[in-house]
């Protein structure tokens, strides 16, 4: 039943549902997984023509390029290399929130609105038009197949986003069950809830996992607590993304669950950029994304050398993001994968880290929790949660001339809500919220130590 069903849903069900959301996702998967075989040469000449194509679109379409290339004399059919490309200025989040109309392509149809999501502290808007989405989503599906898994095979997600946890419409929930997708929320992590986790995971024996690498590692640790085996499921593969990926997490879920761990690099602004095969290579979406690793001073490095991730998606002609500087380091290999694929590696990546805060009751939730009370509220520029105790919360707040004053309640209210009426919330107004010591802005920090013991997986990363 569960491998002529799982066919059904990869071959008709799910290419029905991409045609009727006018996706191309199947025709891009197939030429996917040819081009993943092509060597070196081959894909730098794939990645020079899309360049060329988008840079002559946003020249045509886009009012932002059009002027910006028409002020530093750029011309797109001029591009010799992909080296050329160091030619044009990088586009970062202080461009996309000063010139978001002019961002947008004249002829884009069925842009979508989204923001990003927990590695900046200065919330961000950007656009989204169904090619993008159409290529994102390909090659996501092309990276669940190297691990033997495929769309219509039972998956838990344990996620936090808002866009997945929105009102489920009667559509979404009828496509998650087609195609047996179970959603677990990764806010709250009481014990309670993790009794309940663990039941839906038993009880559906999914063949993949997916989610964030601190909720699963937590999710196994308590599992193990509680004395319940989680490796007799069949579980073949947990795919995990949005924050760095430590070791000891790694070998939690590895342990617990009894399957190996995929670690996926990407964001909703910068794409899917990279996911790591059965052979341990982190593969770049190379046919959709050239990434530059740049040091401070915007110089573009060579591969080995450790410096800023720098990506143009080539599938953004209706917004698109060329050059744009992700605030995330990492290094580039130029080492073959033993896997035989030639899509080039990663060979580190500093990535994102939403830590974990404790309710009065002791809810041990994730952070997005808090993060979601503030990031969409008109005018707030930056802001950082710190969670100094269970009876005090401290946010660090930057607005603009756009706030209404009137969501200071909405704030305390807000993170009272999740945290505890009783809990003090002190809001701390200042023109820029300091940085990390790093560099990074983190959105939040917690001082206190959960009971549960999840505090190991609290890092900064870096």
């Amino acid at each position: 039943m569960h491998p002529m069903y799982t066919a059904i849903a990869a071959n008709i069900l799910f290419p029905l549902h991409e045609r009727l959301k006018h996706h191309t996702t199947v025709a891009v998967h197939r030429g996917m997984e040819e081009a993943q075989w092509w060597d070196t040469k081959r894909l730098q000449a794939l990645q020079l023509e899309r360049l060329c194509a988008l840079l002559t679109q946003a020249q045509v379409h886009v009012p932002y390029y059009r002027e910006l290339f028409g002020r530093i004399g750029f011309e797109p059919l001029s591009m010799a290399s992909l080296n050329d490309l160091a030619r044009l200025p990088f586009l970062t989040k202080v461009e996309i929130r000063s010139h978001l109309e002019q961002l947008k392509a004249d002829n884009a149809t069925g842009l979508a609105r989204f923001n990003t999501g927990g590695s900046s502290g200065e919330p961000l808007i950007f656009f989204i038009g169904r090619e993008r989405v159409s290529h994102d989503v390909a090659a996501k599906w092309r990276a669940t197949r190297w691990w033997g898994v495929d769309i219509g095979d039972p998956e838990i997600v344990v996620w936090g986003s808002p866009i997945e946890l929105g009102a489920q419409d009667r559509v979404k929930q009828l496509r998650d069950k087609l195609l047996r997708t179970k959603l677990l929320p990764a806010f709250e992590m009481s014990a309670h809830k993790l009794d309940g986790f663990i039941g839906e995971i038993r009880a559906m024996r999914p063949k993949m996992l997916f989610g964030y690498p601190s909720a699963l590692a937590h999710i196994a640790r308590h599992a193990d607590e509680r004395g319940i085996a989680m490796n007799d499921l069949g579980i073949k593969v947990a795919f995990v993304t949005s924050e760095a990926l430590y070791d000891h997490q790694r070998s939690q879920i590895e342990k617990t669950f009894g399957c190996p761990v995929a670690n996926g690099y990407g964001g909703r602004d910068a794409g899917f950029i990279a996911h790591q095969c059965p052979a341990g290579g982190m593969h770049l979406t190379a046919e959709d994304i050239i990434v530059e690793i740049v040091d401070p001073q915007g110089r573009v490095l060579p591969h080995g050398e450790s410096g800023e991730i720098v990506v143009t998606h080539l599938a953004t002609g209706d917004f698109p993001f060329i050059r744009y500087r992700t605030g995330d380091v990492g290094v580039l290999d130029d080492q073959p994968c033993p896997c035989g694929r030639g899509l080039p590696l990663l060979k580190a990546i500093e990535g994102r880290s939403t830590d974990f805060v404790v309710a009065q009751d002791g809810t041990v939730m994730h952070g997005l929790a808090l993060v979601y009370v503030i990031r969409d509220l008109p005018g707030v520029r930056q802001f950082k949660i710190v969670q100094e105790s269970l009876a005090l919360t401290r946010v660090l707040l930057a607005t603009d001339s756009q706030f209404d004053e009137a969501n200071i309640g909405k704030i305390l209210s807000g993170i009272q809500q999740r945290l505890g009426s009783e809990v003090r919330v002190e809001i701390e107004r200042m023109d820029e919220v300091p940085k990390e010591k790093s560099g990074k802005y983190r959105y939040v920090v917690s001082h206190v130590v959960p009971s549960s013991g999840i505090n190991s997986d609290r890092r900064s990363t870096t």
